[in-house]
């Protein structure tokens, strides 16, 4: 197995200087700095991360933390997270994935096995596991929800106003009836839309009819069944806002099935703009919240806490935009 003292030697280099050169040290000069790049990847070598561990007292990983992962994370929104932290952390790290609602015990959340924690948050209940993370000095970064505590990296986005904007255009094509499938119970996200479709509706004076508020988790399955019920309404919405794009999914081929035509007959509006979301038949309008620059925000400002300790917090907000694509018809005014 090549080592450090194998490089050295080849580039007649003490292996200190080779240590340093690998690691980006700024002390190492660039043209020396390649040249040992350029020699460990032509001798193949491989660092020894183990060893590594122990003389930085790092353990090269990174944690991802959701509320929960097998409950109200839908697969795309995983992989929108991944992705964007992927894009900003760099090969020498190690990313693990985990539900908070899976960690029995807060005392293995240690320095010892996390370098930083960037945590997916979802739900006020997490408030518990943050501030252990936070006692323990483990940089971290909070993502999705917005939190009161300035003292804490945070990146959100404005879901409330995203979903305020999306209604405001289906009153302006002429929707009055409109209702709306709701997120899972506990979530901020959904406590958070449903709050921007109420402000609407208030805005433009329209009724907040409790028949047309329906059930839903994020599961493609509850948007499916969600609307089946709002159908079987004796005076249904002529449009139906689902809290995301899995559920939207679910509530048109629910649509389908009960030979109810989209937009003919109801119009429909999602939320998250996932990738399937413009493939649907026919493309499904929905708010755009971009949680791939959401992540990429969030990795960088951790990799800023890594290298800078003292940062001072900071909270940005990403702005969600609405997409619109052919399920929302136009009504003609009564």
């Amino acid at each position: 197995m090549i080592t450090i003292k194998d490089i050295a030697r080849v580039a007649g280099v003490s292996h200190t200087t080779v240590s340093r050169a690998l690691n980006g040290s700024p002390l190492i000069k660039k043209v020396t700095r390649d040249k040992i790049e350029k020699i460990a990847a032509e001798m193949n070598y491989v660092p020894n991360y183990s060893a590594k561990s122990l003389v930085t007292k790092r353990s090269f990983t990174i944690g991802l933390f959701f509320s929960s992962i097998e409950q109200g994370t839908s697969a795309s929104f995983l992989v929108d997270a991944i992705k964007g932290i992927s894009h900003i952390l760099d090969e020498n790290f190690n990313l693990t994935v985990n539900g908070i609602d899976g960690v029995h015990n807060f005392g293995n959340i240690q320095p010892q096995r996390f370098d930083g924690i960037l945590v997916m948050s979802q739900s006020d209940e997490d408030n518990a596991f943050i501030y252990h993370v936070k006692k323990m000095g483990i940089p971290l970064v909070v993502l999705n929800r917005q939190l009161e505590d300035p003292g804490i990296m945070n990146v959100v986005a404005n879901d409330r106003e995203g979903v305020k904007e999306a209604i405001d255009y289906a009153v302006r094509q002429g929707h009055r009836k409109l209702a709306i499938i709701e997120g899972k119970p506990g979530f901020k996200s959904s406590s958070e839309r449903k709050q921007g479709f109420m402000d609407s509706l208030i805005a433009h004076r329209l009724p907040l009819n409790s028949g047309y508020f329906a059930a839903g988790d994020y599961s493609i399955e509850s948007g499916y069944a969600a609307m089946a019920a709002l159908l079987q309404l004796e005076d249904p919405p002529t449009a139906v806002f689902c809290s995301n794009d899995d559920m939207a999914i679910g509530a048109m081929n629910a649509c389908y099935a009960h030979k109810a035509d989209v937009p003919g007959q109801i119009s429909l509006l999602g939320f998250d703009d996932i990738m399937f979301s413009r493939y649907t038949n026919p493309a499904l309008t929905t708010v755009r919240k971009p949680i791939t620059e959401i992540s990429e925000l969030g990795t960088k400002m951790l990799v800023q806490l890594l290298q800078q300790p003292e940062a001072k917090p900071q909270q940005l907000f990403v702005n969600t935009s609405l997409v619109i694509r052919q399920t929302v018809a136009e009504l003609q005014q009564q």
